[in-house]
C-alpha cells in the first residue's frame, strides 16, 4: 500500500510541476510519476541542506510543496540538458 501512495503522490507532484513549467504534454502519466518521485527526493534533499530542518516525512502540504519544487528543479535540469 505504501508504494501505491508514493506513486500517486509522485504523480500529482510531477503533474503540477509539468503544468507550472509548461511541459505538460511532453511526459505523460508515467513520466509525471517518475518526475514526481525523483523530484520528491531532490526536494527533500535540498530542503534538508538549505534549511537545516528536520527531514521531510509523511504526506502533508509541506511535503507536497517540497516535492513540486524538487520536480521543477529536475525539469529545469532536464530542459538544460535536452
Amino acid at each position: 500500500m505504501n508504494i501505491l501512495i508514493w506513486i500517486v503522490f509522485g504523480g500529482l507532484a510531477g503533474w503540477v510541476a509539468t503544468v507550472l513549467t509548461g511541459n505538460d504534454s511532453q511526459f505523460g502519466i508515467i513520466g509525471n510519476i517518475i518526475i514526481g518521485v525523483i523530484g520528491s527526493y531532490i526536494g527533500g534533499w535540498l530542503s534538508s541542506k538549505l534549511f537545516h530542518g528536520p527531514p521531510v516525512v509523511g504526506f502533508d502540504i509541506r511535503s507536497f510543496i517540497i516535492a513540486v519544487l524538487g520536480s521543477i528543479v529536475l525539469l529545469w535540469v532536464l530542459n538544460i540538458l535536452f
